[in-house]
């Protein structure tokens, strides 16, 4: 991509006194008539480089510009490592490896010693999302159209989407674009996603960067309130935080939180089995009540036999 070669050229030209076109053509795999295109770029966003042609011509930054040569120190560089480690993590390629090698030429001696931070996106279900991921990458980077089968809480159904932005959100990956079924933006879990197919190209439409905030993406509907066995503390600190409850005398847990819908609030409560008691709403207890005696019937032993 073109920003991450000009990072590269920069980070190069900020290593070295001078170096040739010919020189960043090879490194990067292009034509030396895109890196002048690329010097040129540099030079219009504020970048004093200077050329020279002859024996010992070549491309360099402006003598006495200010800016400071060891623009990463290796603070920088083992965190950029472990973001591009973790993009890696959910690829079939070593593109970002292959990127962080470009930015570190010449600075070898700022990624001396271990990384500490490990960052995998990966999931448990690697060999099926990283052939999704890019294949919508590549959609994203050509404007072309997706088509898919989608599964959600209310069915299965045909889905062609424009993509924008792949996402990794709520320990899951999504992507962000235009549903022509709901002629609007959306969001689509990747894993929910089967039968990928490319369509064709469409005219990209104004876009900012989506509102991923949990009270956008799922308005809270009920305000829950429930006891919670003590034993569970550590999933209530896991999920909400260790300010999401309160400790009665008795040594109950007093939970409360905000859910979006019906379902997931019957669901959640049901995952602790007799480990937690709704106490607030009082139709959404009818509603566990209901879904308890329906667990009963289908276990039951029948009277009749």
């Amino acid at each position: 991509m073109k920003i991450d070669r000009m990072i590269g050229i920069l980070s190069i030209l900020l290593q070295k006194e001078k170096v040739t076109a010919p020189y960043l053509a090879e490194k990067f795999e292009v034509s030396r008539r895109t890196i002048s295109r690329d010097i040129e770029a540099l030079c219009m966003a504020g970048i004093p480089l200077v050329t020279a042609s002859g024996p010992n011509g070549g491309v360099s930054i402006m003598e006495g510009y200010t800016i400071d040569r060891t623009l990463f120190t290796s603070s920088d560089m083992q965190a950029i490592l472990a973001g591009l480690r973790g993009l890696d993590s959910v690829s079939d390629t070593n593109r970002y490896l292959q990127l962080m090698e470009k930015l570190s030429v010449g600075t070898s001696n700022l990624l001396a010693g271990d990384t500490h931070i490990l960052i995998d996106l990966s999931s448990w279900y690697k060999s099926a999302l990283s052939p999704k991921i890019e294949l919508l990458h590549s959609a994203i980077l050509t404007g072309r159209r997706i088509s898919f089968t989608y599964f959600s809480p209310k069915g299965e159904s045909a889905r062609t989407v424009e993509p924008y932005y792949l996402v990794f959100q709520w320990a899951g990956w999504y992507l962000y674009g235009w549903c022509g079924k709901s002629e609007d933006f959306r969001l689509f879990k990747l894993m929910r996603m089967t039968n990928l197919s490319l369509g064709d190209s469409f005219e990209k439409r104004d876009v900012s960067i989506p509102n991923l905030s949990p009270r956008h993406v799922f308005p809270p509907q009920f305000t829950i309130k429930a006891k919670i066995h003590p034993s569970y503390k550590w999933r209530l600190v896991d999920e909400f935080g260790p300010e999401s409850f309160q400790i009665l005398p008795d040594g109950m847990l007093l939970f409360s939180t905000e859910f979006s819908d019906p379902d997931s609030v019957v669901g959640w409560i049901a995952s602790f089995g007799d480990g937690a008691e709704l106490l607030e709403p009082l139709e959404l207890r009818q509603e566990i009540l209901r879904f308890a005696e329906g667990i009963c019937q289908k276990y039951r032993p029948d009277s009749e036999t």
